[in-house]
């Protein structure tokens, strides 16, 4: 941290947009879908034609009330929506709704257990509302086109209160908050499809002081190293700034994220300016305690909760149970395989060591051509001694690219496993008679030299050896050669 910096504090608050996966939108029967044609799906409520009535999302409102049960949020007893006023191409009834003074969820906390250090971050609400359309900048033109798909599609937005202090706090905040609505299954949280977008507020102050300074709400940022990135830009921004004798002003900046810069998009409004006001359109409606308990007795298991059993019932260690945890996918694929093969250890070693190897970077375990059924047949095959740990990691890497079932490929490939005593003897001792070092080091007490002899019988075998009889042969043999 440069000398400057150290005379300023951070002060940093987030604001996440997380597209919920329900089958449709907010307020419609249109599909709640990534990717189709342009306008396509769109009705006369999306669209705000005159007449058309919005009818709330039942579905929405209980994956808000799951996440609020989750970070011990209190669930609004009676909750409401409202109108925010604004203007924009996208926004075709020239309101948005949302709630305002009637949060479905308010409070709560994330602690970051999986990605930072534990700090743990207050949220201040989270509330459901419509998503707007999307612009399509033409750059020969100088035109926008306008996609309304997204118009409608039901949001939970959710407010950190300011108890960030760096880019770092943010990036595991963030991460954190990912991994608990994915497990969850509320959310995909893809930023490149839209399904999660994060705007971050920014102010700073002397060190040592308590009151706020003015603050910058950054948009467009469209990765979590983004996030990290335009953080860090804002602060370092700020504090030059106010140590020239200028002043921060309250304003919304768009992040650049190809140079590495903001520039100035609007001065910051405030909740007058959205001119809110409950929806003539729909009332208040009244979230029961029933209601509130069957969707906590339907919520799937919390990371925490989860590691705990991983690491207590299936004996994995801290560190293989949080790798398989903070990816849900690879946390269903991991369960899967555990119920096919009655072996969690060794499925986890698999999966984190073996198939994790071949995967190339950005890859989802959703896309692999391996299965869970195919990790435990490889689980059986080595435990009944057909393969050896060697040739079954030749057989997956040959069913990356063609998952047939590993017995056609042992047969096509001859790896079944040599375990003949006699055929292994004749070896065992050939490999000493040609090694006699390594057999005076094993007779001295040097365990290591055992690999010469154990590596000349593999190469014979073409590595179909059984290690364990191998062993087991050169332990005997010692005590007579």
């Amino acid at each position: 941290m440069s000398t400057t910096l150290e005379r300023w504090e951070p002060v940093i608050g987030l604001e996440v947009h997380v597209q919920l996966g329900t089958a449709t939108k907010m307020f419609c029967g249109c599909r709640n879908l990534f990717g189709a044609p342009p306008n396509a799906l769109t009705c006369p409520v999306c669209l705000g034609l005159p007449g058309a009535l919005p009818v709330p999302n039942r579905r929405a409102a209980e994956l808000a009330i799951r996440f609020g049960l989750a970070v011990g949020g209190t669930i609004a007893e009676v909750t409401r929506f409202d109108r925010k006023q604004y203007f924009y191409p996208d926004l075709p009834k020239g309101y948005q709704i949302s709630q305002d003074k009637g949060p479905i969820v308010t409070g709560g906390t994330v602690t970051t257990s999986f990605f930072g250090d534990g700090k743990t971050i207050r949220l201040i609400r989270a509330h459901l509302e419509e998503d707007a359309g999307k612009g399509q900048h033409e750059e020969s033109g100088g035109s926008t086109l306008v996609d309304l798909n997204r118009c409608g599609i039901p949001l939970l937005e959710i407010v950190s209160a300011p108890d960030l202090r760096s880019a770092e706090d943010a990036w595991a905040y963030l991460n954190e908050l990912r991994l608990t609505l994915r497990t969850l299954d509320i959310s995909e949280c893809d930023m490149e499809k839209g399904s999660l977008r994060c705007d971050v507020n920014v102010s700073i102050r002397p060190r040592g002081t308590t009151p706020f300074g003015d603050r910058v709400e950054l948009k467009n940022l469209n990765s979590f190293r983004g996030v990290e990135r335009a953080i860090r830009h804002e602060i370092e921004r700020q504090a030059a700034l106010l140590e020239a004798g200028g002043k921060v002003e309250l304003e919304t900046r768009l992040w650049d994220d190809e140079k590495g810069e903001s520039r100035l998009m609007r001065k910051k409004e405030s909740a007058p300016d959205y001119r809110y006001f409950p929806d003539p359109d729909l009332p208040p409606f009244a979230v029961g305690r029933a209601w509130v308990d069957r969707v906590a007795a339907e919520a799937p298991e919390l990371p925490l909760k989860r590691l705990e059993r991983y690491t207590s019932v299936y004996g994995l260690s801290d560190y293989d149970a949080k790798v398989l945890i903070t990816d849900p996918s690879i946390c269903r694929y991991f369960e899967e395989t555990t119920a096919l093969c009655n072996d969690p250890k060794n499925a986890a070693n698999w999966i984190t060591s073996e198939l994790f190897g071949l995967m190339k970077g950005g890859v989802s375990i959703d896309d692999v051509k391996v299965r869970p059924t195919h990790i435990a047949e490889l689980v059986a095959l080595v435990k009944d001694g057909t393969l050896n740990v060697r040739s079954a990691r030749e057989v997956l890497a040959k069913q990356y690219e063609d998952p047939r079932p590993a017995k056609e490929w042992v047969e096509k490939l001859g790896l079944v496993q040599v375990s003949d005593r006699d055929a292994l003897v004749a070896i065992v001792k050939k490999g000493m008679e040609m090694n006699p070092k390594a057999v005076a080091d094993l007779k001295a007490g040097k365990e290591k030299a055992a690999g010469a002899i154990v590596g000349y019988a593999m190469k014979e075998t073409k590595g179909r050896g059984n290690p364990a009889i191998l062993n087991e042969i050169l332990a005997e043999l010692l005590k007579t050669f």
